[in-house]
């Protein structure tokens, strides 16, 4: 029983903090002489985009974090590894709050993110089709549908490979046993390693939701996540790579390049 109430009750009582700790964040963002202060509303609209962005972008952590709840099973490594992955979680999003607050003051610089952004949610929407055409429950006929789509995004991005490569991680130290600390520092830098390009896919999405209850959901969406693969690994991880969600997916991610690279064509022209 206590394997599995404290870390789940830690679990919820981390997203209370985490998000205590977003509204301070905001706050003291708001003292800030700006053009326009962020909204400390939480809409249910916002937190429904969070989460259902952070879920789709949760693949590869999910997949990484099974793997390593297996190596480190005992209920003290299982508390060490969601308070890990939430704060790192939680600081790659406020992080990028923070640095887009200041940026969106600056045409120049704002612009340079964006476009940025959008790079990467390219690279996230071709990663996506790839899985897609790679798996064995898709048909012939609709791998053939997509594949010129695929082959498109691939020539489009294949000068920037090295840019993305540098997204990748390197965990070879994750087969090593480690301690509570070891393996809590260790997890705080997952969410960071593997969610380079996700934080920073959310930029074009903060002209469109009020900030703060879109990273509540991001938080939210975590949280359940951790819980889920705690309580149900396997069942977790065949949902999250259905071939319809992988799909949905890479189409969501293509669309908000497009209108990320929109909204920075756009200001770049205004500027």
């Amino acid at each position: 029983m206590k394997s599995q109430a404290i870390p789940l009750a830690l679990t919820f009582l981390t997203f209370l903090c985490l998000t205590s700790l977003l509204w301070v964040v905001i706050f003291f963002l708001n003292t800030v002489p700006f053009h326009q202060s962020l909204s400390l509303t939480l809409r249910f609209a916002d937190i429904l985009v969070g989460l259902t962005i952070y879920l789709k972008t949760s693949v590869d952590f999910s997949l990484f974090l099974a793997n390593l709840m297996a190596k480190s099973s005992s209920w003290t490594s299982r508390i060490a590894i969601e308070l890990g992955t939430a704060l790192g979680n939680a600081l790659g999003t406020i992080l990028v709050i923070i640095i887009w607050t200041f940026f969106k003051e600056i045409p120049l610089l704002l612009f340079l993110m964006m476009a940025l952004a959008s790079f990467a949610l390219l690279g996230m929407a071709k990663e996506g089709l790839e899985e897609f055409l790679e798996k064995d429950t898709v048909s012939l006929q609709t791998k053939k549908l997509i594949t010129p789509f695929y082959i498109a995004l691939q020539k489009i991005l294949s000068p920037f490979t090295w840019l993305f490569s540098l997204f990748l991680p390197n965990f070879s130290s994750s087969n090593k046993q480690k301690g509570f600390f070891s393996l809590f520092l260790f997890s705080v830098s997952i969410p960071f390693v593997l969610g380079l390009d996700d934080f920073a896919g959310y930029i074009p999405l903060f002209s469109l939701v009020k900030v703060f209850g879109f990273a509540v959901g991001v938080f939210l969406g975590h949280m359940l996540l951790t819980l889920s693969l705690f309580s149900f690994p396997a069942i977790t991880i065949k949902v999250i790579k259905l071939p319809i969600i992988t799909f949905v997916g890479s189409g969501i991610f293509l669309a908000l390049a497009l209108f990320g690279g929109y909204e920075a064509v756009k200001l770049l022209i205004g500027w």
